[in-house]
């Protein structure tokens, strides 16, 4: 028997899909342009925007004669057991290749933010943890983890990370991002995105792009982003997780920019993407994105024109399940209305990658593991140190933490005694078992108040809730006053409850119109401090909240992100002294609740200054933290000097801890340039190393700077280096330098191109 030439493993993937390709039918192709999402609710809250109006009945068994190219979230869309989801994965994968012609596999794809989105599975800490770590290997470490888990059980593709830039706060999905700053989210997001890769699973970028820009911090609105601040704040973190991270898939966003949705856009999509970058994977629409085009945009009148709109631009896939790429576009093609070169373009890269991942192999069969275990011990550990990373001491002027072992401790507060107080929209817990309130949450997640309580064994410890998260309920606030002024300090836990459009105070959806704390939490926060007991002011929360009206009138204030599963003992940990703090600001933390959209990369005219009355200067800075013990920086090694505008430069200085226990610090590297053909941010990141050290124990960092590393886009739309004066900051926060170095560039403009250098690499040498 003679294999065809698709089949044949020997020949080059370009070559089999060629061949296969000549084989099919129209509508054989554009079956492997959707997915079909099985089990997805037509009625009622779902868990993607217009699901119940944009999922439509289909016949499956007649669908899956043509072929399939993806399964939707065969985990995460309903309480499954691992071991029996891999199963039913595996029987519907024999299924789907059994009835067609070719015998082709679909892609099955899940969502893996903070985790594996399934079902006891681990639920890892949120993306704005992972940027308050600012340890990418660690990052990486776990991203791999979830993909091992993710691929043990039959999935092959993962739609994480985000990479959007938080623009404005008060966006819901805050949560969902690694912070303000690309640099950071780049290095990050490239980290997790080689973990992920590293395990076989294919990395999805989200989303691309200009999500987070949105107006009003309202999900989906307009983005009025501008050329440069889109070329150098919004796009970078893709550019850096492509290059350096090898990301196979990329998820059009939901939003419009000038007009164009991103989804209906060749200009990024194929141009950008595929011809200035070189990216070579598969794009696919956010849910429903390619039915927005038509019911939400309206720049498509009918399914056709929107298919159309869609493929033109360069989105391969449907997603979630098929409406626009079906029936309606074989018509269309038939027509003439739809050139099937557009077709044939996308499902070409569609089976390069299925080719790539051994679908069309002739010995291709699903695993069906025995046993199953989606929250191993091992996991739950990298679980654990991430978010003991993760937690940041914002202030402690008086030292009282860590507490006293035996001391009488107040714990108040809505999030003190719910374990979904530790976990993101995007958990499963909080994504799906919200809907399935008679399954167990499948997962071991210890409350703040239990943590504590198991910390701090000899300590007398007292608790009232206070009052709701959002609810306006005051009832409560007597009985919380009550037990503070009893105890000798009050661990006042409030903060954020995650859930979709809506239905939480963070998450997708839901987005808030200033930065106060949700409900009546700042009422009780100012009750608990009108006693006079000392307050520890603990926040799990998605976002940063305005914290100035009790700036000075605190004990101690520690910021925890989603910490995940393992987030209770964390912060606990953190409390009693057991952790020493390392974490460090993704985001900033504001003075007051208005005042936004506001980060830290302000041009001179948007700090404060003369010209106003309003100044919107942050109550604590991006990239900043404390800790228990301190540090020196000495011997900076950073001449003020000249170089060419192609020219590298090292600065290099030793860091001591100077205290009685071993810690974390944060070096951070910032560049300010005083003059430039565009306005600039007063400073932005462009390197940072964390360096952990033992007590009296020093290390040599050194960070080599680049000149590329100054680039920005100028005002022809040109990303280009600039003869002048720089300096090079190195600070504990954008607001706390310690040592500047001098740099004048000379030479002409450079200009550069896809190939610049975008990472600041550091070596680091013990002392």
């Amino acid at each position: 028997m003679t294999t065809a030439p698709w089949r044949d493993p020997a020949l080059p993937a370009v070559a089999r899909v060629d061949d296969l390709l000549s084989r099919m039918t129209l509508e054989e192709k554009t079956a492997q342009l959707y997915g079909v999402w099985v089990g997805a609710d037509t009625g009622g809250d779902g868990v993607a925007p217009h699901q119940h109006d944009m999922t439509t009945d289909y016949d499956w068994d007649e669908l899956i004669t043509r072929g399939l190219g993806q399964l939707t979230r065969s985990f995460g869309t309903a309480p499954v057991d691992p071991a029996l989801g891999a199963r039913a994965l595996a029987r519907a994968q024999r299924r789907i290749a059994a009835a067609g012609r070719f015998g082709i596999p679909a892609v099955a794809h899940e969502e893996c933010l903070a985790g594996f989105t399934a079902w006891r599975a681990t639920a890892y800490p949120v993306p704005l943890a992972w940027g308050a770590a600012f340890d990418p290997p660690l990052v990486e470490e776990m991203a791999r983890r979830i993909g091992q888990d993710l691929r043990s059980v039959g999935v092959h593709q993962g739609l994480a990370p985000v990479l959007d830039v938080v623009r404005d706060p008060r966006w819901g999905r805050v949560e969902e991002t690694i912070g303000e700053d690309p640099y950071l989210v780049g290095t990050v997001g490239a980290a997790y995105v080689r973990g992920l890769e590293s395990a076989g699973i294919v990395a999805t970028l989200k989303h691309f792009a200009g999500y987070a820009s949105s107006v009003g911090a309202r999900n989906l609105a307009p983005v009025r982003a501008g050329t440069r601040e889109f070329a150098d704040v919004t796009l970078p973190p893709f550019e850096m997780a492509l290059r350096e991270g090898g990301a196979r898939s990329v998820m059009a966003a939901y939003t419009e920019r000038d007009g164009v949705p991103a989804s209906a856009d060749p200009e990024l999509l194929t141009q950008l993407l595929r011809e200035d970058w070189g990216f070579t994977g598969t794009v696919v629409a956010d849910y429903f994105g390619i039915g927005f085009l038509q019911t939400l945009h309206r720049v498509a009148g009918t399914p056709a024109r929107a298919a159309h709109l869609a493929l033109e631009a360069g989105i391969d896939v449907e997603l979630p399940t098929v409406k626009y790429y079906g029936d309606a576009l074989n018509a269309a093609v038939r027509a003439g209305e739809v050139p099937e070169a557009l077709i044939d373009r996308a499902a070409r890269r569609v089976l390069l990658q299925k080719c790539e991942l051994g679908l069309l192999d002739e010995d291709w069969h699903p695993e069906t593991p025995e046993t199953v275990d989606l929250d191993s011990a091992a996991n739950r550990a990298v679980a654990r140190r991430l978010a003991e990373e993760s937690v940041v001491l914002l202030d402690n002027p008086d030292g009282l933490l860590p507490l006293s072992p035996d001391t009488r401790i107040a714990v108040v507060g809505p999030r003190a005694a719910d374990a979904l107080a530790m976990l993101g929209c995007y958990s499963f817990p909080s994504h799906v078992l919200t809907h399935h309130p008679e399954a167990e949450l499948g997962i071991e997640i210890p409350t703040l108040l239990e943590s504590l309580r198991a910390e701090l064994p000899d300590a007398k410890v007292t608790f009232a809730e206070g009052c709701p998260v959002s609810d306006p309920d005051v009832t409560g606030i007597e009985e919380a006053v009550a037990r503070a002024a009893e105890a000798d300090v009050c661990v006042a836990v409030l903060g954020d409850r995650a859930g979709l459009f809506g239905r939480g105070t963070s998450g997708e959806g839901c987005d808030v119109a200033d930065l106060r704390l949700p409900g009546v939490q700042g009422a009780l926060l100012d009750a608990l401090v009108a006693t006079g007991v000392p307050v520890v002011l603990v926040l799990l929360t998605g976002r940063p909240y305005a914290l100035g009206r009790w700036h000075g009138r605190l004990g101690a204030v520690v910021q925890a992100f989603f910490p995940g599963e393992e987030g209770g003992p964390a912060v606990a940990g953190v409390l009693s002294g057991r952790v020493n703090p390392s974490g460090r600001l993704p985001v900033s933390v504001p003075q007051v609740t208005g005042g936004q959209p506001w980060t830290y990369l302000q041009p001179p005219l948007g700090l404060a200054g003369e010209v106003s009355n309003l100044d919107p200067t942050p109550l604590y800075p991006f990239g900043h933290g404390r800790s228990y013990t301190t540090f020196t920086w000495e011997d900076v090694d950073g001449p003020e000097t000249g170089l060419g505008t192609d020219g590298s430069y090292d600065l290099s200085l030793t860091v001591r801890n100077t205290g009685d226990r071993a810690g974390a610090e944060v070096v951070q590297l910032y560049l300010h340039d005083p003059v430039a053909d565009v306005t600039r941010p007063d400073v932005r990141l462009i390197g940072y190393q964390r360096l952990e050290l033992p007590a009296g124990g020093s290390a040599r960092v050194t960070f080599h700077f680049h000149t590329d590393l100054s680039a920005f886009t100028d005002r022809g739309g040109r990303r280009v280096v600039e003869p002048g004066d720089l300096e090079l900051r190195l600070g504990t926060s954008s607001a706390d330098v310690r040592h500047t170095a001098r740099l004048s560039l000379t030479g002409p403009v450079r200009v550069l191109g896809p190939d610049r250098r975008m990472r600041c690499e550091t070596s680091v040498a013990a002392e």
